[in-house]
């Protein structure tokens, strides 16, 4: 069946349409109030539509697709050089429209309403570690104001303003006594949350197989694990766990001309927050690990340390997405085999 594709550009209020009929090539456009969208597309036979992976858009996927239609969510940096001229909403939705016909671009997989449950507490969790990075911060510029330094590190620098407190009263105005007061009772109330939150993901993390299986493997703790379970799903999304590393950002960068490419850095395309917590998963390993496996220890020895940590991160990203995929166990010594027959010509073409 050729089935007709839309491209759906969303907004808080308004959304745009954009098609080509598949039969007569007319070109239509449509807007659309929030509320009617759903209503829309139910009175319409299966169709194809096509959106940005931004804001709204895994619920709008679950909705549409709910409905029988074939959902599509495009990364955004992928249909922006599709947009022609001026911008605005319906230019935004022929872009969709344009980038949907490229079958090389790869498709955002949709979300379960669990998983962005899960990624929720993980936002929510980041963002309050930052709002306390930021309190302790001002806190420190406040002192340092009136002579004050605190030692560097959030809990060396709060522990020696815990100790020298009369000390430091002494070389404050009665005002800043008070200040200081609430800024450490606003720093305690974060601590709570904080470790509210990390309850919650230690809780799911026991209800999720995925996630207790992740847990295993080394350098992917509480939050790397429970995390990945929530990105990986099932793992179909990705065709290899070179893929799944790749779209997380852990592959080396490439330009080229003249048949000539050079290698630079780290991508640093997907998810950002996965990507920093393999890393440091990985920087842990690489520091506290007892037995280190020989091909990490001989990398060790001939490259610099963050492109180690980059590496072995690579390598949990890769091993996270066999695990869930393929539903297996962890196996600290498991070896791959090289494929054979018909598969190992596959490779070597």
């Amino acid at each position: 069946m050729n089935r007709t594709t839309y491209g759906l550009d969303l907004a808080k209020n308004v959304m745009q349409l954009h098609w080509v009929d598949a039969r007569t090539g007319e070109i239509g456009r449509k807007k659309l109030p929030r509320a009617k969208l759903a209503p829309y597309f139910a009175q319409l036979q299966p169709v194809r539509i096509a959106m940005e992976a931004c804001g709204s858009a895994h619920h709008w996927a679950r909705v549409l697709g709910g409905l029988g239609h074939q959902v599509e969510l495009l990364p955004t940096q992928q249909v922006k050089p599709f947009v022609r001229s001026n911008k605005d909403d319906a230019a935004d939705a022929r872009a969709i429209w344009l980038a949907a016909q490229q079958s090389d671009i790869r498709r955002v997989s949709v979300k379960s309403v669990e998983q962005q449950a899960v990624l929720a507490l993980h936002r929510t969790r980041s963002h309050w570690v930052s709002v306390r990075t930021a309190t302790v911060n001002a806190l420190r510029g406040l002192l340092y104001e009136f002579g004050v330094v605190l030692r560097g590190g959030r809990q060396a620098g709060l522990r020696a303003l815990a100790q020298q407190r009369a000390e430091i009263d002494a070389q404050l105005p009665a005002v800043m006594h008070t200040l200081v007061d609430g800024q450490l009772q606003t720093l305690a109330q974060l601590e709570e949350r904080i470790d509210e939150l990390e309850h919650q993901l230690a809780s799911l993390q026991q209800q999720i197989d995925s996630a207790r299986t992740l847990r295993e493997v080394p350098g992917i703790g509480l939050l790397g694990a429970t995390a990945l379970a929530a990105t990986l799903g099932d793992g179909s999304a990705w065709h290899s766990g070179r893929e799944f590393s790749a779209s997380l950002g852990l592959v080396p960068a490439h330009s080229g001309t003249g048949g000539k490419t050079h290698i630079g850095h780290i991508s640093k395309r997907g998810d950002p927050y996965v990507r920093t917590l393999l890393i440091h998963g990985a920087r842990s390993v690489i520091e506290n690990a007892k037995h280190k496996p020989r091909w990490l220890e001989q990398m060790l020895a001939r490259r610099p340390l963050n492109v180690v940590a980059v590496a072995l991160a690579n390598k949990m990203a890769r091993t996270a997405w066999a695990l869930v995929a393929h539903g297996r166990e962890y196996q600290r010594e498991w070896k791959s085999t090289p494929p054979k027959g018909c598969a190992a010509q596959a490779v070597a073409t």
